[in-house]
């Protein structure tokens, strides 16, 4: 997933180099969500599953659900999907990792979820939904423009008329870029560097977690593509919905200049 701990950068002048990894790192990980990363995802966004994160979640989307069935775009290993089950909330996902499913599938509760296999930005499920949402940044883990449009499209293609699209994403955290950077590190932990890599031109973004795991140092890099919150606006414009809410988190705190992500829900249009 996207860097959500930013701490900033140093200026050109005196950039930020960080650990000589070239003389420590004994094995290398590059993988985006397949077994590697499915086997320690729920560990290593442990603080994502906290009672104070995912419960004003939960309560959030299961308002927007009412009595309607939801489709979780992403599902993963089920961090939102299985709590939101529990509310009595029908739940289908879409995910393209079979090894995130798998560990869905496993948990307490999983068999009550049914999923697909597939790219959430395209793939057809059977049925309509009152609620379809992306949680976790998870729209930038289509990296083109199209992509993202074709998921909008998607979404609107499950709702029934009057249904929401719920996104939860980060604003794009350019002001802590210094003009010629490329690199802003985010977290700087014994057993865990972590590095944004930008390519501005393109909205391109490469988030790199360093891991330290039984000794040894792992690398996990994963491309995604930055979205500005008018940019999500014309989007579901042009798969016929229209935003109704936008927040600066699951609370319903005001969305400001300064807030670091945003809940954004659009409807679909009734008629």
């Amino acid at each position: 997933m996207m860097s959500t701990r930013p701490i900033g950068c140093s200026g050109p002048k005196n950039r930020w180099r960080g650990p000589d990894f070239g003389a420590i790192v004994r094995h290398v990980v590059v993988d985006h969500f397949g077994e590697t990363v499915a086997a320690e995802y729920d560990s290593d966004e442990a603080e994502m599953f906290a009672p104070a994160v995912l419960g004003p979640a939960v309560e959030f989307l299961a308002g927007l659900a009412g009595s309607g069935a939801a489709l979780e775009l992403g599902i993963g290993t089920g961090r939102v999907a299985l709590p939101l089950r529990e509310r009595g909330v029908p739940v289908h996902g879409i995910d393209l990792s079979e090894a995130m499913l798998s560990r869905l599938r496993a948990k307490p509760g999983g068999e009550r979820i049914s999923v697909t296999a597939g790219d959430f930005a395209r793939t057809g499920v059977p049925g309509e939904f009152g609620l379809v949402y992306l949680v976790f940044n998870t729209i930038n883990n289509l990296t083109t423009q199209d992509e993202q449009v074709d998921c909008f499209r998607n979404a609107a293609r499950h709702l029934v008329p009057g249904g929401h699209f719920a996104i939860e994403v980060g604003v794009p955290d350019l002001q802590k870029l210094p003009f010629g950077e490329s690199h802003v590190p985010f977290d700087f932990r014994a057993d865990h560097v972590g590095v944004d890599e930008y390519d501005v031109a393109h909205q391109g973004l490469i988030s790199h977690h360093f891991w330290k795991r039984d000794g040894r140092w792992h690398l996990d890099s994963t491309p995604f593509r930055y979205v500005w919150p008018a940019e999500l606006d014309l989007m579901a414009r042009i798969a016929g919905m229209r935003l109704v809410e936008r927040w600066a988190d699951w609370d319903r705190s005001p969305f400001t200049s300064t807030s670091t992500k945003h809940i954004s829900v659009w409807r679909k249009s009734a008629g």
